[in-house]
């Protein structure tokens, strides 16, 4: 039984590869930047584990051996979850391995900005000395803000923004009124939450519904001064629809921790901007965090393997592990 490590970014795969051992499974190690590589390093695997790596149709079809694919992280946006289907087999993810520092990390995020913490800190590196410096400062109990989707994450943090905020307002489509905490009013629209909210932190899944959805259009109906965090996925932020309303002086304050594409070039506009905060998609991780996360991900293919249904499946697939 072999499995392909698509790619990833970790100092040390010592615990895929000593969890693996255990379960008899051969770890194969590639980097892949596109489907065709992940199709010539996947020869004779049945399961992928996959970081970043896109795979779709020409790797499911190629490979037919192949029966699972699971994503290290909570999103699987990079897994055509379509063609998965229409192929049989199945993905899964590790769904709620960091939903405590995501959360923490968002609102710390936006306190910052609000607070202006780092900008403090380089008035002072400059010779600065004054309460002044930062400019304007509202009162947070003043505030409404907003949850772009209230899923696990998403309602973590209204839950420990609520005691910081004057109140909490949400928007997600895709859940009932019921699944709403009682100290979180209900809006109906995009529109409304964007419009109505003093600070806005987005916690939805990136998909084709989301992709490119904050943008112009709805930066431009915030109140000025108003405030955006995404700790969710980059590409749902539209950056030169962004970078627009920026030089429109609309927001007090942008808290990126993913962008479309990571990292970041040292000569993008968004670097000059004093007003946004970046964190290197690091919304996820503590050391426990990390552990887990990298755990279910590789539980998901030993359990399969076994049992021929990983312990978090997104996508139910038909694809048998080998016998």
């Amino acid at each position: 039984m072999k499995v392909l490590f698509t790619d990833h970014d970790l100092l040390d795969i010592s615990l895929e590869r000593d969890l693996f051992r255990e379960a008899g499974i051969t770890l194969i190690e590639a980097q892949c930047r596109s489907q065709r590589e992940v199709v010539e390093a996947s020869e004779g695997c049945s399961a992928l584990l996959i970081q970043y790596a896109p795979v779709s149709d020409e790797v499911f079809a190629a490979r037919p051996g192949i029966g699972l694919c699971s994503r290290i992280g909570a999103g699987y946006d990079t897994i055509d979850t379509a063609a998965a289907q229409r192929h049989g087999v199945w993905v899964a993810n590790s769904p709620d391995y960091g939903v405590g520092e995501v959360s923490t990390h968002a609102l710390a995020m936006m306190l910052s900005l609000l607070r202006n913490i780092a900008r403090y800190d380089q008035d002072i590196r400059q010779g600065q000395w004054h309460y002044s410096t930062a400019g304007r400062i509202p009162r947070a109990t003043n505030l409404t803000v907003g949850v772009m989707g209230l899923g696990r994450i998403g309602k973590r943090f209204a839950h420990i923004a609520r005691n910081t905020f004057g109140q909490v307002i949400a928007y997600d489509p895709h859940i009932i009124d019921g699944d709403f905490p009682a100290y979180v009013r209900r809006v109906r629209s995009l529109d409304e939450l964007f419009s109505q909210a003093d600070a806005v932190s987005i916690h939805c899944l990136l998909n084709d519904e989301t992709r490119g959805l904050v943008g112009a259009s709805l930066l431009q109906r915030m109140k000025p001064g108003s405030y955006l965090v995404n700790t969710a996925r980059g590409a749902i932020v539209d950056i030169p629809g962004l970078l627009e309303v920026l030089a429109q002086d609309r927001l007090a304050g942008v808290g990126l921790d993913v962008l479309p594409d990571e990292p970041i070039t040292r000569d993008h506009r968004l670097l000059a901007d004093r007003r946004v905060l970046l964190s290197p998609h690091a919304a996820f991780y503590s050391a426990e965090s990390e552990v887990e996360l990298r755990r279910k991900a590789a539980l998901n293919i030993v359990t399969w393997m076994r049992t021929g249904r990983p312990d978090y499946p997104v996508v139910v697939g038909t694809r048998h592990p080998p016998a």
